[in-house]
């Protein structure tokens, strides 16, 4: 195997390794794929101001998500369709968070079963899921994510419909991939329909009508804390705060949905200025590439991150123990970054640590 020396190095093996098909399936954005490519080059726009002469032989990277300690604060991200890439799927993404201190977030769209994952896999775990019209399957899948010890439920809120992605319109995913979650409920096989299997069966499932007052029932019928997926607004991350969710994260489904929208990294103050006053954690989603990357999101505010196609294309590539070394090298990055920018702990990453764009504008009208 060549020689990997960070996350990105997996991207460019897995297009090898994988079906055309797969691959685009996971790598794809949206129309134009805009939003897709501004998730990761936003980052490049903001710049470090580090400080010198402080102690930094001991780098303590631990912190606390919704009252349960990790060792870093970089956290798997939910996606979909895991034994695509290699034939453990989550089982072993979720073994690979486990080891690495971390918490893995399982989607809806897994192919591996709730508790398939939960029994074999220990460690912390969120679920993420999709409101569907059928509110019966939303409580059996909730109530089953509770019996199995998951923490928390991430709902995602950006997706009433899938948005235009158009390789896999062109390319179509097999027909007889299995969503293990639905098991049990009728739903387990993609409808055979024109265009994406996958879109189409989501399109016919996922319930449009999704709105805020849907966000007080789930509090209605699970005592687990309920994070929002898909928020980049201040207005928006006020209406959650008012809703009573433990935590915010701010994506734009990784380039997937609407197009041109910004880039989440340039999203994230706003969000963390809404929610901060009162307590409500805020984590950013999308783009994080680099442990560098993940210091500038906590810099602006974000409490963890989460990373979801680089988990995808270091299972590909080397199934559990790829994606254990994709965390590895994440955190060893930002240990170099939090050392070389004067930081030993998580908490002396503050926002005079960078300069984003608008710094350099208001700097420059002074």
């Amino acid at each position: 195997m060549a020689l990997i020396t960070n996350v990105s190095d997996y991207e460019e093996l897995a297009k090898q390794k994988l079906p055309k098909m797969v691959y685009d399936f996971y790598a794809g954005g949206a129309e134009d794929q805009w939003t897709l490519k501004e998730n990761k080059e936003a980052f490049s726009k903001i710049l470090f101001r580090p400080r010198v002469l402080i102690d930094v032989s001991h780098i303590d990277m631990s912190t606390s998500i919704l009252g349960y300690k990790i060792s870093m604060p970089i956290m798997v991200a939910p996606t979909a369709l895991h034994k695509l890439a290699h034939q453990e799927g989550e089982v072993a993404s979720a073994q690979a968070a486990a080891a690495a201190g971390t918490i893995m977030t399982l989607s809806s769209w897994s192919s591996c079963s709730i508790e398939e994952v939960s029994s074999i896999a220990p460690g912390l775990r969120f679920f993420q899921l999709s409101v569907f019209k059928d509110r019966d399957i939303v409580q059996q899948l909730v109530r089953r994510a509770e019996n199995a010890g998951y923490k928390a439920i991430a709902v995602t809120v950006d997706a009433p419909r899938l948005g235009r992605r158009e390789a896999d319109v062109r390319n179509r995913l097999p027909e007889n991939v299995v969503l293990k979650c639905f098991e049990g409920l009728d739903l387990s096989k993609m409808d055979k329909t024109k265009g994406s299997g996958l879109a189409a069966y989501a399109t016919s499932q996922i319930d449009s009508s999704l709105s805020w007052k849907d966000i007080k029932w789930l509090q209605t019928i699970t005592g687990l804390p309920i994070l929002v997926k898909g928020v980049i607004t201040a207005e928006d991350a006020r209406i959650a705060i008012e809703c009573g969710v433990a935590g915010i994260i701010v994506s734009n489904h990784g380039g997937r949905q609407l197009d041109y929208l910004p880039a989440t990294i340039s999203c994230l103050e706003e969000v963390v200025r809404e929610a901060k006053g009162r307590r409500v954690p805020v984590f950013l989603d999308g783009g994080i590439r680099r442990g560098t990357d993940v210091f500038k999101a906590l810099a602006l505010g974000a409490s963890g991150v989460f990373i979801g196609r680089p988990v995808l294309f270091a299972l590909a590539v080397d199934g559990r123990a790829g994606v254990r070394n994709a965390l590895r090298m994440l955190r060893d990055e930002l240990e170099i970054t939090m050392a070389l920018s004067g930081c030993a702990s998580l908490k002396d990453i503050t926002r005079d640590r960078v300069i984003t764009e608008r710094d350099m504008i208001r700097r420059s009208r002074i």
